[in-house]
């Protein structure tokens, strides 16, 4: 069988759960055969039984991306029962809502191992499948908060910058050894996910994202898109671009604007419960599916993803458009000059 006929194979870490189990049914729907890897049995098996409902075939992989051995395990096991591996997408993370001054060492380090080192792990073993073929891509899902951070989450950020220097390296390395492999980072906006039902919080109100939200589908829309052309990143919500350009141009600006608005702007008006279950060191019992409780504020859509998708065609179009209006001014001018004649277009043009 050549490569067209046969059914890509896809890993998804934290597969289980928010933008994993969005991604993991947008791949399902194109016959994608999928490694299911995340840590809740749960969730696993009802996000197999949705990939199966597609046709698709799936397998369940229980790992902690955290431990690199589990990991290395998990892409074997792929390999073995599904096939090679063609897309690999590190999406597992864990996050504190905290200020750093009331978290403990390990609440910071557990965090990052699992946003962080689990990325890590994740290419590494990728890579180690994938240069077998001198072929394959490996998708960073990681955020806009790569390129600036906000307060109560500085674990999650610290990981995602470490994501981003991680991943430039490797990708040179890679162009340096002239392979085919390709990385690819996608910059997520704030999302209505399970994770803030979850997450491990020292804030007294309950966690939320910061707005404009956007619902994992369209997270999962991007994912795939990225994972199927080459992108070196792609940033999804006009959010992550003003975000990112913030940052370049007025960082110290950015710095007081989030000191103002984001600490209250990640809590809701509700008291959280004191013994409100989290996921930071197990899983919390239960298929949470993919969407959280942010239904009503969260959009659909990103017009911003559209265009970032779609930016060549629409340079080509604003291109065509330039050169019609310059055709017509021309034009316009050309007439007028034999209306007036052309010495006394002439004067009036140095008159003016």
């Amino acid at each position: 069988m050549n490569r067209r006929s046969q059914r890509e194979v896809v890993v998804i870490t934290g597969a289980s759960a928010g933008v994993g189990r969005a991604a993991v049914r947008m791949f399902a729907r194109r016959g994608a055969a999928i490694g299911l890897v995340a840590r809740g049995r749960e969730g696993l098996d009802a996000a197999r039984a949705e990939v199966e409902a597609f046709g698709a075939r799936a397998l369940v992989v229980v790992a902690d991306v955290a431990d690199p051995e589990q990991v290395e395990r998990a892409a074997e096991e792929v390999e073995r029962e599904l096939g090679p591996i063609d897309i690999w997408i590190n999406n597992a993370m864990a996050t504190v809502f905290s200020p750093v001054r009331d978290m403990s060492h390990e609440e910071f380090k557990r965090a990052t191992e699992v946003t962080y080192l689990g990325a890590v792990w994740g290419t590494m073993a990728a890579l180690k499948q994938m240069r077998k073929r001198g072929r394959g891509t490996i998708v960073q899902v990681s955020s806009a908060l790569a390129y600036r951070s906000i307060p109560l989450q500085s674990a999650y950020c610290g990981a995602k910058h470490a994501l981003k220097g991680f991943t430039e390296s490797v990708r040179s390395e890679l162009f340096h050894e002239g392979s085919r492999i390709r990385l690819v980072m996608v910059h997520l906006p704030a999302l209505n996910t399970p994770q803030f039902e979850w997450a491990r919080s020292h804030v007294p109100n309950h966690p939320r994202p910061v707005a404009p939200i956007f619902q994992p589908e369209v997270a999962a829309q991007a994912i795939y898109w990225a994972a199927h052309h080459r992108r070196r990143e792609l940033y999804v919500g006009t959010s992550s671009l003003i975000t990112r350009w913030l940052e370049i141009i007025a960082p110290g600006v950015a710095d007081r604007l989030l000191a103002r608005t984001a600490v209250e702007g990640q809590q809701t008006a509700e008291r959280a419960p004191a013994d409100r279950p989290d996921n930071l060191w197990s899983p919390v019992a239960g298929d949470f599916g993919a969407h959280g409780a942010f239904d009503g504020e969260a959009w659909n859509r990103s017009p911003q993803l559209w265009a970032s998708r779609n930016r060549h065609w629409l340079g080509l179009a604003g291109a065509l458009g330039g050169a019609a209006l310059g055709s017509w001014l021309w034009s316009r001018r050309r007439r007028r000059v034999r209306r007036t004649g052309p010495a006394k277009w002439i004067r009036r043009l140095v008159r003016h």
